[in-house]
């Protein structure tokens, strides 16, 4: 049976008509055409379908929609203002981080949340934060690159 659901999503109010107990991603991704947030395993492992609820990172592949009712929900969409990259997207484009770009979208996400507790943090604390974020490519390396200088340019996102 569906139901109204009302949220915000990067910054503006969000309301669908949906069964509350459609995967989050799946919403985003048809419901409200927001397509950056990637389909990797289905099954909340591997990270390429990150999204941020209330500022916490959750894998919206296995979080149902209703769990977004009256919340703010960010997504790779929101980090941009207008046609200007947040300057995590800069960093990973700058350092070559989106090899395939497949993980990118999960990747920032995850690095968003990171940095805000965290502005500057040290190579090992970044590999830690990320380390259940896959990358198939293997740019892991240019992926850490990109968020210390992210993190060095900016003192963390804005």
């Amino acid at each position: 049976m569906n139901k109204t659901l009302r949220f915000q999503l990067n910054g503006r109010p969000a309301t669908l008509e949906i069964d509350d107990e459609r995967s989050l991603l799946w919403a985003l991704r048809t419901q409200l055409e927001l397509t950056g947030t990637k389909y990797g395993c289905g099954e909340g492992l591997c990270g390429a379908c990150t999204v941020l609820v209330d500022g916490k990172a959750v894998r919206s592949c296995v979080t149902p929609v209703k769990a977004a009712s009256g919340k703010e929900v960010l997504t790779v969409e929101g980090l941009a203002r207008g046609e200007v990259l947040h300057p995590l997207q800069q960093a990973f484009v700058a350092q070559g981080a989106v090899q395939c770009g497949y993980c990118t979208p999960g990747m920032l996400m995850s690095a968003y949340v990171l940095l805000r507790r965290n502005p500057r943090p040290s190579r090992d604390e970044i590999a830690a934060h990320m380390e259940p974020n896959l990358c198939r490519c293997g740019a892991h390396q240019r992926i850490v690159d990109a968020i210390e200088a992210a993190g060095r340019q900016n003192g963390g996102p804005a």
